[in-house]
């Protein structure tokens, strides 16, 4: 990946793309294996999950907000060509 200024779009590789949705992929597996695993201690997944997302996310939305990146790795637009 090529450092950007704030402005610019980022682009990727496609082994960059195929890198960072198996990380995301595996995240999803994780929480959710924490959640099904968790039993009575399932409160204190979710107080962790809030406690570690700036936005104060429940498990779950953290599942949502992970697919909704998934899903934009896999159906992003082509990038644009600059004239």
């Amino acid at each position: 990946m090529m450092v950007r200024a704030p402005h610019e779009e980022a682009l990727l590789t496609g082994a960059d793309i195929a890198l960072v949705r198996q990380v995301l992929a595996d995240c999803a597996r994780l929480l959710e294996r924490a959640r099904a695993d968790a039993g009575p201690a399932g409160g204190l997944l979710a107080e962790a999950t809030r406690a570690a997302t700036a936005s104060k996310h429940c498990p779950d939305g953290m599942l949502y907000y992970i697919n909704l990146a998934i899903d934009y790795l896999d159906f992003a637009p082509a990038p644009r060509r600059r004239r």
